[in-house]
């Protein structure tokens, strides 16, 4: 049995247990489930913690970032440039937009590679778009991005699922960009007991326009102006993510921090690379990441001996997917050397912020043994 596991729901719920059972009773005996005074309430606690002036509840993140990129104008056939070495959800909302993703190869941290970026644009300039992730925690170099976007007029939705709380050289993730999605997906820093996502901007006119299409395009009730989704944050997990969830996320963060400083600090097996830290990225540690030299099954078979639970992320590129071929005009405008190299050799440890010292030492230890 796995004494060390990937995340532990069971713990969280021992910390926020009365939290949530009185979110709950509130909400039960408010009588009101869909889009009320506990959805409107987290969205203001959640802009106020992210640093921007509004943000709208959905269903998922994978909703958020679709939405995003309606409001932010994209239209039917656009191009969107994105990364390649991501959750699905990410170009699948481009697709579902009716627009094409359009992938380039991702930097020696496994997130998208900005250089690279530039150099597509330079020879691209029918390219308007771009979605880049915040992947495994870190934080693009939000500088870069801001230079990107003004050379080149480009629209930027930011995808942070992974990244709530994450800077870059004190810039927060999704403040670059016209738009952010976030998700809140039970193994996200900041989950729900179930699915949920926001959309978070500067912009009064967008978040006015991203309720509208998150609750069927409604401009007021049966008065449809546009096509929108079934896409509402409901009240019970916006009760509990206000509540229960939030006032412990830096609590949380910090627990992650250090549990990623020890990691650095004591794994030392030469068949195992840790990938640099972006520069001027101040993580959050969504994951933790090793690069495998070797048989990757191998090390994960050594780490459940030791009774660690691993993750991978992601085994296969986007570009891979069969789903992504029906999408006519999808493909690659790089080599996605490095992208493949993370699908074929990451392995994803234990990082959570339950997770004590004395489990981590278990984690280290394993790592350290395997011969490789």
């Amino acid at each position: 049995m796995e004494r060390v596991v990937l995340n532990d729901f069971r713990a969280q719920w021992r910390a926020t247990r009365e939290a949530v059972l009185e979110a709950v009773d509130r909400v039960g005996q408010s009588g009101w489930l869909i889009l009320g005074a506990e959805v409107s309430a987290f969205e203001e606690a959640l802009a106020a913690r992210w640093g921007l002036p509004f943000a709208v509840g959905c269903a998922s993140g994978l909703d958020a970032i679709e939405i995003a990129l309606r409001c932010a104008g994209l239209s039917p056939g656009d191009r969107v440039l994105t990364t390649p070495l991501s959750a699905f959800a990410t170009s699948l909302a481009v697709v579902r937009a009716g627009a094409v993703p359009l992938f380039v190869d991702v930097d020696a941290s496994g997130l998208l590679d900005l250089d690279l970026v530039a150099e597509v644009l330079d020879a691209r300039r029918d390219v308007r778009f771009l979605l880049p992730v915040h992947l495994y925690g870190h934080a693009l170099d939000g500088d870069r991005l801001a230079e990107l976007r003004d050379r080149f007029d480009l629209v930027i939705v930011e995808d942070c699922a992974q990244a709530i709380g994450a800077a870059s050289r004190g810039r927060p993730v999704g403040t670059t960009g016209t738009a952010a999605a976030t998700s809140f997906y039970p193994t996200k820093n900041l989950g729900a007991m179930g699915d949920g996502g926001a959309l978070l901007t500067a912009s009064a006119p967008l978040a006015e326009l991203a309720r509208s299409l998150r609750d069927y395009g409604q401009s007021e009730r049966y008065v449809h102006a546009h096509l929108g989704l079934n896409s509402r944050l409901d009240e019970l997990q916006a009760a509990l993510l206000r509540d229960a969830l939030l006032p412990r996320l830096d609590d949380w963060t910090r627990r992650r921090r250090e549990i990623a400083r020890l990691y650095l600090e004591r794994i030392r097996n030469p068949a195992l690379a840790l990938p640099p830290v972006p520069g001027g990225s101040e993580s959050v540690w969504h994951l933790f990441p090793v690069l495998v030299d070797g048989d990757r099954e191998s090390f994960r078979r050594h780490l459940g001996e030791a009774g660690v639970a691993s993750g991978i992320h992601y085994p296969w590129l986007i570009t891979e997917q069969e789903a992504l071929k029906r999408c006519e005009g999808a493909r690659a405008l790089t080599s996605l050397d490095r992208a493949r190299a993370f699908a074929r050799r990451e392995v994803s440890l234990p990082i959570h912020p339950f997770l004590d010292d004395a489990s981590l030492a278990i984690v280290v230890r394993a790592c350290n043994s395997w011969p490789g």
